[in-house]
């Protein structure tokens, strides 16, 4: 059946099938007389109206769940357009700012160049100069001592012929011999003939014609290819990430490359607004990159990486997104003992808390207003219970539980913790431990537990039975968990060394849990199950010890 919608009356058309179902139940109205039938009579229209409200609920809640559909549809379109716009708004920015860089660069750059050919012009005018000046006093000189080597000769000349002249022959000899001494001792016979110095300036002569197809040859620097990254050979392991990433061609003139990854917790392309900022990687020489010592917080990385030359850095590459799986956690300070001091994963014993809850609890004892949930509020220390109708722990148990449940799959996480404390416990508990309960004590948790009361001691505990271990206290515990195999082990957290398993049913979710007095510890979450956590637990998996064995 269908709706036809004419302005604001609703109208009802039966289909096909719907007609002849009515003209059948017609037929039957008028007593199997077919002349009774009237097309479009009352008994269609009783039958419409019968039928009508109906069809036009389900037409209803049909439409309305079409509508949601399109709501949602046009609600993710919507975010992928604000995020496009973003990008494209920061884009026009950077191109701005990148625009005035690159001219500011090329200003310093043709600035610089013309320093240098500034300064080499005025070197070689200066070279120009001083071989000038030389050459010039060279002859100079030659042309002073020559000058006067002439001037000397002709004056010998002039007496020699007024002496071959004279018609006197006593004093001839006499004449001429020292006229014969004064040629011997002439400048004009002891003056070298061959300059000094040369005219020819051709050696400091300049051709620039390489030099000037150089500087026409002058372009923007090439700009290294964007590089791709290979997802397949990406891996995801033990809390590191390596990635993996080529060039489209071989390119000699990469210096190095810049790598930048930030967490995300969402599946598909980058956003332009993120929680988490990029962390940036730079100087890396190969085409991979493991990044080690991790804490996936989020349920995926986001990675992009671009290369580099000495001058000029390249566009990046298309982000991709890698999933980071991993157990995260915080705990849950509402319902914390009053004598534990919670901040995120660290946790602190201290002793005066519980005396200031006993005495606002004394002061408000008879006040209309004291009520669980009032004190609640009222404590500084504490927030509202992230799970509401927990109840906070109380008298000896000084527990702390995490604020998410373990219902499925293979969890790790480490807790360090200060080997002096008192007492310290770490493990697993079931969702309705009791607020009196001890670690260990009950059939709904499990743990490793540390004495420093009379004498040092490691135990692992359940249902009030213990086992002592005989291994080294280390100063961090890993705990594993397998919720369907139903296995608990503790890891010495640096070298992975198995300290003891639990093996058991856990007959509904858990939860990690943790006790403290006179003491403090701290917890990492985000953490994978190392591998070498999981082939030991398939050697291990016939081997390991189990509930009933502790004594």
């Amino acid at each position: 059946m269908r709706t036809l919608n004419f302005g604001p009356r609703r109208w009802w058309c039966p289909s096909g099938d719907a007609l002849r179902s009515l003209r059948q139940h017609q037929y039957q109205l008028s007593g199997g007389n077919r002349a009774n039938i009237r097309p479009g009579g009352d008994a269609a229209a009783g039958f419409a109206a019968r039928v009508s409200p109906v069809q036009r609920g389900d037409d209803m809640g049909d439409q309305k769940e079409s509508l949601r559909k399109i709501t949602h549809t046009l609600a993710v379109k919507n975010e992928e357009i604000s995020n496009f716009v973003c990008s494209l708004k920061q884009n026009l920015e950077n191109l701005e700012a990148n625009s005035k860089r690159v001219q500011e660069d090329l200003e310093s750059e043709f600035n610089t160049l013309h320093a240098v050919l500034d300064e080499m012009k005025e070197n070689m005018q200066t070279r120009i100069k001083q071989e000038r000046a030389s050459r010039t006093y060279e002859i100079q000189s030659q042309l002073s001592a020559g000058s006067k080597a002439l001037e000397s000769s002709e004056e010998l000349l002039e007496l020699a012929n007024q002496t071959l002249c004279s018609s006197e022959t006593d004093g001839f000899t006499q004449a001429a011999k020292e006229i014969k001494d004064s040629v011997t001792m002439a400048p004009a016979f002891r003056l070298s003939l061959k300059a000094k110095a040369s005219d020819n300036m051709s050696h400091l002569m300049v051709d620039f014609s390489q030099e000037r197809e150089l500087l026409q040859g002058l372009k923007f620097l090439p700009v290294p290819a964007t590089p791709e990254i290979q997802v397949s050979e990406c891996q995801v392991c033990d809390n590191t990430v390596t990635v993996v990433w080529t060039m489209p061609e071989p390119d000699s003139k990469i210096d190095h490359y810049i790598l930048e990854h930030r967490r995300t917790n969402h599946d598909g392309p980058p956003r332009v607004r993120e929680d988490y900022p990029w962390m940036v990687m730079e100087g890396i020489k190969e085409t991979e990159r493991t990044i080690t010592g991790l804490r996936f917080e989020t349920r995926f990385m986001t990675f992009r990486v671009k290369a580099c030359n000495k001058a000029v850095a390249g566009e990046f590459s298309e982000p991709i997104t890698l999933e980071t799986p991993a157990f995260t956690f915080k705990l849950d300070s509402g319902s914390s003992h009053q004598n534990l001091k919670v901040e995120d994963l660290s946790v602190e014993w201290d002793g005066s808390g519980g005396k200031i809850q006993d005495i606002r609890k004394d002061k408000n004892k008879n006040s209309p207003m004291h009520s669980p949930a009032r004190s609640a509020l009222m404590s500084p220390k504490r927030a509202p219970s992230a799970r509401p109708g927990r109840d906070r722990f109380t008298a000896e148990s000084y527990t702390v539980l995490a604020d998410t449940l373990i219902d499925a799959g293979q969890h790790y996480w480490e807790v360090r913790f200060d080997k002096e404390s008192k007492t310290f416990a770490a493990g697993v508990a079931l969702r309705s431990l009791g607020k009196f309960d001890q670690l260990g004590k009950t059939g709904s948790s499990w743990c490793i537990h540390l004495n420093n009361w009379l004498q040092q001691s490691l135990t692992a505990k359940h249902n009030n039975k213990a086992r002592t271990l005989d291994c080294v206290i280390p100063n961090s515990i890993g705990v594993y968990c397998n919720y369907e195999e139903g296995v608990l082990s503790f890891y010495n957290a640096k070298t992975k060394q198995l300290m003891h398993s639990f093996k058991t049913k856990f007959p509904q979710p858990v939860i990690p849990a943790f006790m403290v007095w006179n003491g403090s510890f701290s917890v990492v979450s985000g953490l994978q199950v190392p591998s070498v956590v999981q082939s030991g637990q398939r050697k291990n998996s016939n081997t390991s010890s189990s509930n009933a064995s502790l004594t």
